[in-house]
């Protein structure tokens, strides 16, 4: 497996794998599948702010999942605290794929300078869940019922990650990790 940013030569693998999460499973809300264009502008809107995004290759070059770290809101006091999002192909699941490209985009993301990473679990998905928690990262809450989906309620788990230093020390107000923040 090799894992890279992402480009937009990746759309259509990208487009089709996040197709498949909202039209099949839970760890999207979304209930109609973006198309490519605006997987497109997604894309540029996260790496354009300096944000990670990568992708998991496999044999041949197939696409097996992708991942990236977006602003979890855009308040510039949160301008340390990243999300993360990570979806496979279905017959990457189960296969150390979604670890892989977490703990890649951890490390991208200190090397970057935020301090926390949240996971926001749509589904209260139980593999999503232990991936996470192999990772380091610890139940920080859930919202029952948070969404409505497949003719069923759906809860959300809150998951966090300190990163590098976390909140141990203040960072340095004159810099930002990203650019969404900056001046």
């Amino acid at each position: 497996m090799i894992i890279r940013d992402a480009t937009p030569a990746d759309l259509t693998d990208i487009t089709r794998i996040y197709t498949d999460s909202v039209l099949n499973g839970v760890a999207s809300y979304e209930l109609v599948a973006p198309g490519e264009a605006e997987m497109g502008l997604r894309m540029s809107a996260i790496t354009g702010n300096g944000y990670p995004y990568l992708i998991a290759t496999g044999g041949g070059g197939t696409v097996l999942g992708y991942a990236y770290a977006s602003a979890f809101r855009t308040r510039p006091a949160y301008r340390w605290l990243v999300e993360d999002s990570i979806y496979l192909a279905p017959q990457a699941r189960g296969q150390g794929v979604g670890r892989a490209l977490l703990e890649a985009l951890i490390g991208r993301c200190e090397t970057l300078g935020f301090r926390q990473m949240v996971a926001v679990i749509g589904g209260a998905h139980p593999a999503s869940i232990a991936v996470h928690q192999k990772a380091g990262f610890v139940s920080s809450g859930m919202i029952s019922g948070s969404g409505h989906k497949h003719g069923r309620w759906l809860d959300t788990v809150f998951m966090q990650r300190p990163l590098g230093q976390g909140k141990a020390t203040d960072p340095d107000p004159d810099t930002y990790p990203g650019t969404l923040f900056a001046g």
